[in-house]
């Protein structure tokens, strides 16, 4: 993030707190892209994915004046974000992921991305991630997706950084062992 944009969004939350409505809807406006992409992946629906996010700006909002560093409110929100979801999920006992469905695939304004043979290839894989465990799911969002490392999955999720580890390598096993069967 450029120095710029962190001083727009200090400015931006130091308003939030003195209870500014257009502030918030200034900093939904910046994030609510990428914590819908976020809330989507965890929650394997879009309609699911809408829900979490509103809750978690929500409670956001409800708690920016427990947020010490306003520089730092990107990373806040996506943590919370990533809570409502662990939580919504466990509280609804679904399936973590559904990559059946529509999946955020990255920007198509990339020419490496354009091609036809990519575009299956990404929902080869995403198919693929639906055939493990949910606990592998996880792990493997979390990490390559969300970029926690698994000391930090481990604190998340309430498991051992080892164990962490350990669902993340079986899911890449898996997976090429599914896309091994598919070639």
């Amino acid at each position: 993030m450029e120095p710029g944009q962190q001083s727009i969004h200090k400015y931006l939350v130091i308003r939030c707190k003195e209870g500014d409505r257009r502030a918030q809807n200034e900093l939904y406006s910046i994030f609510a892209k990428a914590m819908f992409n976020t809330c989507r992946r965890m929650m394997g629906n879009d309609e699911d994915g809408r829900d979490v996010m509103q809750d978690g700006f929500i409670d956001a909002f409800t708690k920016i004046e427990n947020l010490r560093d306003e520089v730092t409110f990107g990373a806040w929100l996506k943590r919370i974000m990533i809570n409502h979801c662990i939580n919504a999920l466990k509280k609804k006992r679904l399936e973590v992921f559904n990559f059946d469905e529509k999946f955020d695939i990255p920007d198509k304004s990339d020419d490496s991305l354009n091609d036809d043979f990519t575009q299956t290839e990404i929902k080869r894989i995403m198919k693929a991630i639906d055939q493990i465990s949910d606990g592998c799911k996880t792990v493997l969002n979390l990490y390559l997706f969300e970029g926690y490392d698994h000391k930090e999955i481990g604190q998340i999720l309430a498991i051992s950084e080892s164990a962490s580890k350990s669902q993340y390598s079986k899911a890449r096993v898996k997976i090429r062992k599914v896309l091994e069967k598919t070639t």
